[in-house]
């Protein structure tokens, strides 16, 4: 679709230096897309942004940092909305589409203070994410973990001495601190959450003028890849709080692997990983076999 004379779209966005970032590479790569269009950047703080004092879960999950989002387009305030793929609930909401997944960048988590071999015996790694803690319990059962809240600035304000914190590579890369970097941790080591180092782009479902707009940005193998980890998520019933990830690559004769894990309440990993051409469905099966091997109901 060409946008007429004078065509703007309303982005609405978090306000933290990370999700501006995000906003305005969108808004980017419209305009690239669509020379002429106009895009205003719409801004709000989300309970998420607000309640750093307390864990995720506590507050309501995943929904705490794209509720407020969401509603400036449900409002007709904001034409789109951007997240991190990772942090929309894994059900689109009602009134919703979920329009365009761009690019993904890289999807690794990473160590800043030191790298996982270098952390002695009984040191602090400070990470906000089950996920993250379980993966790096069961390779080094001597670390301590502590809880991790707050922009990217308070973070690495919180490396502990002779410690570490886990944050997402292209969280750093985005804000121009890949210099922090203390390792990269390979996918097969801690796999990532579903949909890291996504976009999400969200219209109001029905509004099919900026839908034609916003899919001139969809990246078809990165939405294939973010499809399979939400339907793993969606069919496990799980929130970001949950100790669960899954990874999703494209092979070279064009299946969909999925990668995926799950702890139960005795916080033991358990893995599974499948092959094939659907990949939502690989997703919900991998989601079904890890609940039972973990005698979730």
């Amino acid at each position: 679709m060409k946008p007429g004379p004078g065509t703007r779209l309303r982005l609405a966005t978090r306000t933290s230096p990370l999700a501006r970032w995000q906003a305005e590479h969108v808004a980017t790569l419209l305009i690239a897309a669509h020379p002429g269009l106009a895009v205003d950047v719409v801004g709000t703080d989300t309970l998420g942004d607000r309640r750093v004092d307390v864990p995720i879960s506590e507050i309501g999950g995943k929904g705490v940092f794209a509720t407020e989002v969401q509603r400036l387009v449900l409002d007709g305030a904001a034409d789109l909305a951007v997240h991190s793929a990772k942090d929309l609930p894994a059900v689109t909401g009602e009134g919703l589409a979920l329009a365009a997944v761009p690019e993904r960048g890289d999807p690794r988590d990473a160590l800043v203070g030191r790298p996982l071999d270098a952390l002695a015996a009984g040191a602090t790694v400070a990470t906000g994410s089950q996920r993250r803690r379980v993966q790096l319990a069961a390779l080094r059962p001597d670390l301590r973990f502590v809880e991790l809240r707050g922009n990217m600035a308070t973070r690495l304000g919180k490396v502990p001495d002779g410690g570490a914190i886990v944050v997402a590579v292209a969280a750093l890369e985005r804000l121009g601190l890949a210099g922090r970097i203390s390792e990269a941790l390979e996918v097969g080591t801690v796999l990532p959450q579903v949909g890291q180092a996504a976009l999400a782009v969200e219209t109001r479902a029905g509004d099919t003028e900026a839908a034609a707009l916003v899919a001139a940005i969809e990246h078809p193998t990165t939405r294939r890849r973010v499809d399979a980890e939400r339907a793993f998520l969606a069919e496990l019933g799980g929130d970001c709080d949950l100790p669960a990830g899954a990874y999703a690559e494209i092979t070279a004769a064009g299946t969909v692997w999925v990668r995926a894990l799950l702890a139960g309440d005795d916080d033991e990993v358990q893995r599974a990983e499948a092959t094939g051409a659907d990949g939502v469905a690989l997703g919900a099966e991998l989601a079904r076999r890890l609940r039972a091997a973990v005698g979730a109901a």
